[in-house]
């Protein structure tokens, strides 16, 4: 029987951004019929992620659906997936599937080679989450072929509108590429920041793309076979 997976994201007011996040929970489901899928969260929704791991009351794996390691990443699904028969995987980001999606947004928006490409992130206080979405922008840059700056809607570095006005300084279009997993606070707040064009995230609707549900499978498949092996390796001591 397959360890069960404990989709773990953020959690929202906004209607559009839960549809979204469920809908991509859905798709790993039917893409993975084999594995019990539970939908969990962080903050804000019910229920939460420790609830949901503690229901299970058996060996769980944990998958944030987050971009980037943070207090939620470090604090809540940690604590939630702090026992033997528990593991928590990698953050979706940085991946080279998420660069394809960001490039899909980017050309449905109309950028151009002739634009100034800003990736715009939530922001955040750690410096892990900070290296990922640079992580993430040099990926980015490499698959659009020009460096990329980071700005960020929150938290204590590179404020994006900042960014914005000082690249639009170039006196080219300046097109922000949204690194946010949905709609919602965060996403209204960075179609304020002053640019030209900003993408719409990387869920965007009722249907999540495959790249995604690829990568939220391969995170689980990958942080199952740790826990696989050291279910083994404790078997073996005993």
């Amino acid at each position: 029987m397959s360890i069960p997976l404990v989709a773990a994201s953020h959690g929202t007011h906004a209607e559009e951004a839960r549809q979204a996040i469920t809908a991509l929970v859905d798709a790993v489901r039917a893409a993975a019929p084999h594995v019990d899928v539970h939908e969990a969260f962080v903050d804000v929704q019910d229920p939460r992620v420790r609830d949901v791991v503690a229901r299970i009351a058996e060996p769980a794996v944990v998958v944030p659906l987050l971009l980037a390691p943070g207090f939620h990443v470090h604090v809540d699904i940690a604590e939630a997936s702090a026992g033997p028969d528990q593991v928590a995987a990698r953050t979706l980001g940085p991946d080279r599937r998420l660069t394809d999606v960001l490039l899909k947004r980017l050309a449905a928006a109309g950028a151009t080679r002739d634009d100034v490409v800003v990736l715009g992130g939530a922001g955040s206080t750690d410096e892990a989450a900070l290296r990922s979405v640079d992580a993430a922008a040099r990926l980015l840059g490499a698959a659009w072929g020009a460096p990329i700056r980071v700005g960020h809607v929150g938290g204590s570095s590179n404020p994006i509108g900042d960014v914005v006005r000082e690249v639009a300084r170039s006196g080219r279009r300046v097109v922000v590429a949204s690194y946010l997993m949905a709609p919602g606070h965060f996403h209204d707040r960075m179609t304020s920041c002053g640019a030209d064009v900003v993408t719409r995230p990387l869920l965007d609707g009722s249907v999540a793309e495959t790249d995604l549900v690829s990568l939220v499978i391969d995170r689980y498949a990958e942080a199952a076979d740790l826990l696989d092996r050291a279910h083994r390796a404790r078997e073996r001591w005993m």
